[in-house]
């Protein structure tokens, strides 16, 4: 059986709903394993132990958040040359942009030498004024519903060992 991990940290709730409804989506393919867990929860093993790898966070200034980088971090080079090849892909929950964050993961899985399954999913929330920016979100249906197509697609390919 494959093993799709699903790393994610947020802090106003988007982030968040978007992982949840990426883990609903990969936990229907029956022979995947889905694992969702915190940034801050994850450690290098369990990266180890996945066939592919599913990386949600906020954009924050225009990078990923700070917390999502720690991740990276602590695991990059206990993984280094040894995630070679595996898929992944990555949402990004941003005010208006979210690019930043984009570039930033697509350098970090390129050199984990990871394989793109399709560009970063970039969810908008419009947030620009600083009450806006910390209040609490609410991701859309059909926004919630790219995320489950993604995490769908990523899951079905790794149950047919197309990735």
């Amino acid at each position: 059986m494959k093993t799709l991990l699903i790393v994610y940290h947020s802090v106003t709730g988007g982030s968040h709903q978007m992982a949840l409804a990426a883990a609903a989506a990969a936990k229907g393919e029956t022979a995947v394993r889905t694992t969702i867990l915190r940034a801050v929860d994850t450690q290098a093993i369990h990266l180890l132990e996945a066939d592919g790898y599913l990386f949600v966070c906020p954009e924050n200034l225009g990078t990923a958040s700070g917390m999502m980088k720690d991740f990276f971090d602590r695991t990059y080079y206990a993984a280094l040359d040894r995630l070679n090849g595996r898929p992944y892909a990555a949402m990004i929950c941003a005010g208006s942009d979210g690019q930043g964050a984009a570039r930033q993961l697509e350098r970090i899985a390129m050199g984990w030498r990871l394989k793109a399954i399709a560009p970063a999913l970039i969810v908008l929330t419009g947030a620009q004024t600083p009450e806006a920016i910390l209040a609490e979100k609410q991701i859309g249906q059909a926004d919630l519903e790219r995320c489950r197509d993604l995490a769908g697609a990523l899951a079905g390919g790794l149950a047919l060992s197309i990735f």
